[in-house]
């Protein structure tokens, strides 16, 4: 009898001991216990101080979090998302014709993109219309934007992921995320991004000089 609850108390103490160790349910070792994009705190800690100016309304408050993983159409009409754009710094903006400011923005999104597109950012402005679909690209030449690529959103599953993520209700609606996919700020309304403000803030999302 005393051997059995040794053996007994033995056992309970390896099971404490493990739970110590690994913790519980889907949390496994110290892993788990790190917040995944706390990598991201670095660059929001750069781009915080820049909201000012042209950019003022940029929100960064609170811990960087994964960007939702947004499905739209590429633009050569197949299906992609956002992973495939990982790796690189990314301003994530949601669009329609029918929306003023969203077209008032847009030729300093187009500048944007000239001047810092390449490996290392990219500007994604992605039309949320979900009828007479020729009509956003067609706005888009004649209104002489050639440095976005279009990005369309006919099943129309963006804007309300993006709404849940942010909060925001409205449009136009840009998420700054970094090169490993974490939102590190968001910008409910327009706002002038070619102006000096939006370049220094695109620098520090980078992590260029500002």
């Amino acid at each position: 009898m005393a051997s059995r609850m040794l053996l007994a108390a033995g056992a309970a103490a390896a099971i404490l001991a493990g739970l110590a160790l690994y913790g519980t349910g889907s949390k496994i070792g110290n892993l788990a216990a790190a917040e995944p994009c706390a990598e991201a705190s670095p660059t929001v800690k750069r781009v915080a101080p820049l909201s000012r100016g042209e950019v003022a309304a940029l929100e960064t408050q609170g811990e960087p979090k994964p960007a939702a993983n947004l499905h739209f159409k590429a633009p050569d009409g197949t299906d992609t998302d956002l992973t495939a754009l990982k790796g690189r710094a990314l301003l994530v903006n949601l669009w329609a014709t029918w929306c003023a400011p969203c077209k008032a923005e847009m030729p300093a999104l187009d500048r944007l993109q000239a001047e810092f597109g390449g490996d290392r950012f990219r500007v994604v402005t992605i039309n949320i219309e979900t009828r007479n679909l020729d009509k956003p690209p067609k706005w888009l030449a004649d209104n002489g934007i050639k440095s976005l690529a279009y990005y369309g959103d006919p099943a129309g599953k963006v804007l309300p992921a993006v709404q849940q993520q942010t909060g925001s209700t409205g449009l136009p609606t840009t998420m700054l995320i970094d090169a490993k996919g974490c939102e590190v700020g968001v910008m409910k309304g327009p706002a002038e991004w070619a102006s000096e403000d939006g370049k220094a803030l695109i620098r520090a999302l980078i992590g260029g000089a500002t």
